[in-house]
């Protein structure tokens, strides 16, 4: 292939933006479902961006990570648009103006968990709760769990379930029937934001998909030890001792991201309880993820293969040990589901041959590709066509940061390969040595979208040529500057979607 062009295939060619939902520009804090998100939309269908690819939905606790949340399947309230709720007669406008919700460019967290729910609560007490859209809603009691979880979390003062008081503990049937009895407007609280959510997201997807634009969502493999899952179906689901305590935690080992590993401390499943129901809970995860989004992401994939558990004293993620998983058994009635296989990190052949009984696409990471080697899978010019391609991910540094990180002798090398690529892709480029920052970042652009993959997709970070300051997230660290980061109202000119426009089109994407 040295020095030849590669041959593309028209078939499903895409592209698309990383945007998390929080980065979105609202006057509330933190990126919501409300004109923000609509505005978005607008410009992606402009810029000719197909798919929007978004971070879990799901409600953060300590560390803001969606991928520690205290559910599987709940809806963070803190998404909800405050100015919807005033349209629909919940809110009235001066009880939402003049909040001080922080800075633009950066969540305020703490802010958020003082104010949302406080207003929030005075829309639940104008909202009609005899009618009978709620009514069909409660009953079908999809959000109870996690509700009564979040009423438990309030009355014990947001302590860990496992410090609860015994019966509470162990959530025994009596016990919360009478909890719920006690508690029922508090309850019902909960389960009214997940409802609002659900209203304000499905009116949002139906718009983007009017667009033609598709929304990817994104699914934790893991959950959180404080977490509705390990209170209430710890025995079924995971791996812990008597006590509820975890027998073994989740982590990945030394690796391009720390060199200690990555002790992210879930509790690990219990693979052989969970293949004696067939995998029930799994299944019906993945069915609701299809209820929300048009392309379903799985973090880790890996880890149905083998996973890597970590023993619950250690102090790091160097002497974990692989387990093994389900395997592709768990996807085989999904085969024909939009999956998109997160596949980075460790790969051996386990994790290839489930790649390949399932079908799915994997993921290539650009920034990963210069390492010397000619035929390095994540080069554009080395992608096939069932990959979906990505500049960066959210726990990579932007490529502006992984740029300007690099020494004289890593730059040099760098440029030699980018040149290279460029002649393979038959992108017409200065040599890379003559460029600068920013005219590189548009070259690793222009090289994602030029590249075989049936999908590539871009952090908006990167089609601005921003450096460190947009980090999404640094893995293993907590950090108020993780999952924080915004764009404002400026961002979205003519010009960015004009760029991004007349490269879907030069690539037939």
């Amino acid at each position: 292939m040295n020095g030849q062009t590669i041959k593309r295939d028209k078939l499903e060619r895409k592209a698309g933006i990383l945007l998390p939902v929080f980065s979105l520009p609202s006057s509330e804090g933190i990126g919501t479902l409300g004109k923000c998100a609509y505005d978005f939309v607008d410009f992606l269908a402009g810029a000719g961006m197909r798919v929007w690819q978004v971070l879990p939905l799901l409600p953060t606790s300590y560390g803001d990570s969606p991928y520690q949340s205290c559910a599987s399947d709940a809806l963070n309230h803190y998404f909800i648009d405050l100015d919807v709720l005033v349209k629909d007669g919940l809110l009235f406008e001066e009880e939402i103006k003049g909040i001080d919700w922080g800075e633009k460019r950066r969540i305020d967290y703490q802010k958020l968990y003082e104010y949302k729910a406080r207003i929030l609560r005075l829309a639940f007490t104008r909202f009609d709760k005899n009618s009978i859209e709620w009514q069909a809603f409660l009953s079908e009691g999809k959000y109870c769990d996690y509700a009564t979880f979040m009423a438990l979390k309030e009355k014990f003062a947001y302590a860990t379930w496992s410090e609860w008081p015994e019966p509470y503990r162990q959530a025994s049937a009596e016990t919360m029937e009478n909890f719920r009895l006690a508690h029922k407007d508090e309850i019902e609280f909960w389960q009214f934001t997940q409802y609002l959510f659900l209203k304000q997201w499905r009116a949002l997807k139906s718009y983007a998909n009017a667009k033609e634009v598709l929304i990817m969502g994104d699914m934790p493999i893991y959950v959180a030890y404080d977490s509705v899952e390990t209170w209430k179906y710890r025995e079924q689901l995971f791996m812990l001792d008597e006590e509820g305590n975890p027998d073994l935690r989740a982590g990945v080992p030394p690796d391009a991201f720390s060199e200690d590993g990555q002790l992210w401390g879930n509790p690990v499943y219990n693979w052989d309880k969970m293949e004696a129901n067939d995998y029930l809970w799994w299944k019906q995860r993945i069915e609701y993820a299809f209820s929300l989004f048009d392309i379903v992401r799985i973090d880790h994939f890996r880890g149905f293969d083998r996973f890597y558990a970590v023993e619950k004293d250690a102090e790091t993620a160097k002497d974990g040990a692989w387990k093994k998983g389900p395997g592709a058994k768990l996807f085989l009635e999904f085969k024909d589901k939009a999956i998109v296989a997160e596949d980075l990190g460790i790969i051996d052949d386990g994790v290839r041959k489930m790649m390949n009984e399932t079908g799915y696409p994997g993921m290539k990471v650009l920034s990963f590709g210069f390492d010397g080697k000619f035929d390095n899978e994540h080069k554009s010019s080395n992608h096939k066509q069932n990959v979906y391609a990505y500049t960066g991910t959210h726990d990579n540094a932007p490529i502006k940061e992984w740029l300007t990180s690099m020494d004289e002798q890593q730059r040099k090398a760098f440029n030699i390969e980018m040149d290279v690529e460029n002649t393979r892709l038959g992108i017409p480029m200065s040599e890379a040595s003559e460029l600068s920052v920013d005219e590189l970042c548009d070259n690793i652009l222009e090289q994602a979208f030029a590249s075989q993959a049936c999908v590539a997709i871009v952090p908006l970070q990167d089609v601005l040529a921003l450096g460190a300051e947009s980090r999404i997230n640094s893995p293993s660290i907590v950090s108020d500057e993780n999952w924080s980061f915004r764009f404002t109202k400026e961002t979205f000119t003519t010009d960015l979607a004009k760029k991004l426009l007349a490269l879907a089109k030069k690539y037939e994407r």
